[in-house]
């Protein structure tokens, strides 16, 4: 009986259900894999198990090179698994795909724990890298297709609506794990360790929620009053591809240098931030007491961090009056202007505009996850749309290690002929512009699927909702 609870057929919604009831189940699994984006804050309580003092580490701890490799792994990971399971979910549904996610998820804190219990960094490595990597992926892709099954009037406000939960997930991890760890740091080193069990069992309950409540639309569904975009608009199909050929589209292969472009350049501003406003805006360049504490930083980072949570939503909802293409060329046009002026506002000291730019460069980087899978759809349809979105998201695996190896590489580079400041992240930021050059090159050569590569389909029955 637990079994076929899970089956694809068990999740057919019944005439009149009301899809609006579909996002929180979204929503519960995008605001717990989003955690994710906090994995820093457990950077240096890992780091400080033997010694005991984030400040003062000793010779044995896991220094702040290693741990970042645990990041590393489950972004790769998640882009693998997202590639590799994308058509088994199409095929399976999503009851199955998001209970494998809660248990891959979840699983990764558990092993984690043992790992961090026994100050073994491979046993973290396999948990929270490996398994929860894999439950990253397939938890990223698994509501997207059928949200957008769901909104065929409005994909990118449902994929939004999912993604944004991906965004935010951070807001709720970060502060949820400060708190525990400080909590249990009295009867366990720096409270790591019964942190990841105890997150591991909050998210796993709360991605269950997500679960059981989620419906897929019966064959031939349509809101009610739904008319399908003009035949005229030739960027939006009313046929589908599926994904072993859309992998065989130049279309597929334009997005994935689009997304890789957009992601790797928005990964500059997130590597950079803390250190480049605090460093730029010093009490030296401000005047004695007006310079960027720590503190103000980590504040500023969190703003960026709610921009890139509103841009999924406002700028995939955008999308769909714009269109994906032009969105497309907003993200890169504009990105391209405001990267290149970061290092003079920084250079000139004006940190209102600073702040301003940055905060509008973090929305689009958000608005280009929230909106790639509705660009999707419109060119390979609906059909396999969760698998091709998942085969696309290798683009962000690649962005996850080529982003920090660039930021890293090239700021190093001008430390090391002696500049500072401002002056020393002038070629990141110029680099980062470069790539928007690249992305807005491939997604102006965008065009509609040749007919050659659609599926020959029956015709199926509209049914009102």
């Amino acid at each position: 009986m637990a079994v076929s609870l899970l089956d694809r057929s068990r999740t057919i919604a019944g005439p009149g259900y009301n899809r609006w009831l579909i996002p929180p189940a979204a929503l519960a699994i995008h605001l717990a894999i989003g955690q994710a984006y906090a994995f820093s804050v457990f950077k240096k309580p890992m780091g400080a198990l033997i010694s005991g003092n984030v400040d003062a580490p000793a010779a044995t701890d896991w220094t702040p090179a290693q741990l970042g490799v645990v990041f590393s792994i489950a972004i790769v990971l998640l882009g693998l698994s997202a590639a590799v399971f994308g058509k088994w979910l199409e095929r399976v549904g999503p009851r199955k795909a998001m209970l494998a996610s809660a248990l891959c998820f979840s699983g990764g804190f558990f092993i984690g724990a043992l790992g961090v219990h026994l100050h073994n960094l491979w046993l973290v490595y396999f948990g929270y890298g490996f398994v929860g990597g894999i439950g990253l992926g397939i938890g990223y892709i698994s509501p997207v297709s059928t949200l957008i099954k769901w909104f065929p009037d409005r994909p990118g406000v449902a994929t939004g609506m999912a993604i944004m939960g991906f965004g935010g997930g951070a807001m709720i991890g970060s502060p949820l794990a400060v708190a525990l760890m400080d909590h249990y740091k009295v009867s366990a080193p720096m409270g790591v360790a019964p942190t990841f069990l105890t997150m591991g069992l909050i998210y796993l309950v709360f991605m269950l929620f997500g679960v059981f409540t989620i419906r897929v639309p019966a064959e031939g569904w349509k809101p009610a009053g739904y008319v399908p975009a003009p035949a005229s608009n030739s960027m939006i199909t009313t046929h589908n591809v599926d994904a072993d050929t859309a992998i065989k589209t130049p279309q597929f292969w334009l997005l994935w240098v689009v997304l890789c472009m957009n992601v790797t350049a928005g990964i500059g501003v997130l590597e950079t931030a803390s250190p480049l406003i605090q460093e730029t805006f010093s009490d030296k360049s401000m005047g004695a007491g007006l310079g960027v504490t720590a503190a103000a930083a980590a504040g500023f980072v969190g703003l960026l961090s709610l921009f890139n949570l509103l841009g999924r939503f406002f700028w995939s909802s955008a999308s769909d009056k714009m269109g994906r293409k032009p969105t497309y060329m907003i993200y890169f046009g504009l990105g391209i202007l405001l990267y290149a002026l970061v290092p003079t506002l920084a250079a000139n000291a004006s940190l209102a505009l600073f702040v301003v730019v940055c905060c509008v460069i973090l929305s689009m980087y958000g608005g280009g996850f929230a909106t790639i899978p509705a660009y999707l759809r419109d060119l390979f349809g609906t059909m396999q749309v969760g698998a091709i979105h998942g085969r696309l998201l290798t683009a962000w695996s690649t962005a996850g290690v080529l982003g920090p190896l660039i930021v890293n590489y090239l700021h190093e580079s001008q430390k090391a002929k002696g500049l500072t400041g401002a002056a020393a992240y002038q070629t990141v930021f110029y680099t980062m512009a470069g790539l928007l050059v690249i992305g807005f090159i491939a997604n102006l050569l965008v065009t509609a699927v040749n007919s050659r590569y659609h599926v020959q389909e029956a015709a199926t029955p509209k049914v009102a909702a």
